[in-house]
């Protein structure tokens, strides 16, 4: 799976390190599982949680942050639209939020 705006993710480490090690995981899990289907990405991450049909909250670093993606399983792609401090995520939208 391709994973659209990787760079973003990379940045977001080198300001706050403690994250650095969880996005790096969630990269690898998600382009080496390309999954098929939410399914497949609730199995590979319990505490993700289901926004739509097409985008899931993930916790980094056991909840200090928050990353939203949104998937086209067809076309294999994952797209970042979100990545910030749980105090951020509280206040944006998570079905529209376009940070990225």
């Amino acid at each position: 799976m391709r994973i659209i705006a990787f760079s973003m993710l990379r940045r977001f480490a080198d300001i706050h390190p403690p994250a650095q090690p969880a996005l790096l995981r969630w990269h690898r899990t998600i382009k080496i599982l390309a999954p098929a289907a939410m399914s497949d990405i609730q199995e590979a991450f319990p505490k993700a949680k289901v926004l739509n049909g097409d985008r899931v909250r993930f916790e980094i670093a056991g909840g200090q942050y928050r990353l939203i993606a949104a998937f086209d399983f067809e076309k294999q792609i994952a797209f970042a639209k979100f990545l910030g401090t749980h105090e951020q995520y509280d206040s944006v939208d998570v079905f529209t939020v376009s940070q990225f």
